[in-house]
């Protein structure tokens, strides 16, 4: 069973920096795509970035040049980060990471991945 655990989350002031994190296990599939999405109150659940086993990635247009996705599957370990800088108020939701298995270019869709952490809440205040 594949289980995704997100941490890092907090409250920041516009402008700045948080690290999230996602740890992967369960999963024996030979390649995984990997994503964040994020939730704001009311609103649709949207992909902000995904990454490939070969560290291709993907952003939504909103956090372009703000936010990097990165991976680290060293040790036997698989963990998911965000790097989030310059931060917004419209940044604020909860952040979750996803997997699907899959190979080439990974994809932001929401309904593409079966599986999901539980959330992180990233609120950042003006």
């Amino acid at each position: 069973q594949v289980q995704l655990v997100e941490s890092g989350g907090g409250s920041v002031q516009a402008g700045g920096s948080l690290r999230l994190s996602c740890t992967v296990s369960g999963y024996t599939y030979r390649s995984i795509f990997m994503g964040w999405f994020r939730q704001a109150p009311g609103k649709e659940r949207e992909g902000v970035a995904c990454i490939t086993t070969t560290g291709g990635t993907r952003y939504a247009d909103s956090v372009k040049g703000r936010f990097t996705i990165s991976q680290d599957n060293a040790n036997a370990k698989n963990t998911l980060y965000l790097q989030m800088y310059s931060l917004k108020s419209e940044d604020t939701a909860m952040y979750y990471c996803a997997a699907v298995p899959g190979g080439g270019v990974c994809y932001l869709s929401r309904f593409d991945y079966p599986y999901w952490g539980q959330g992180t809440q990233v609120t950042v205040s003006s």
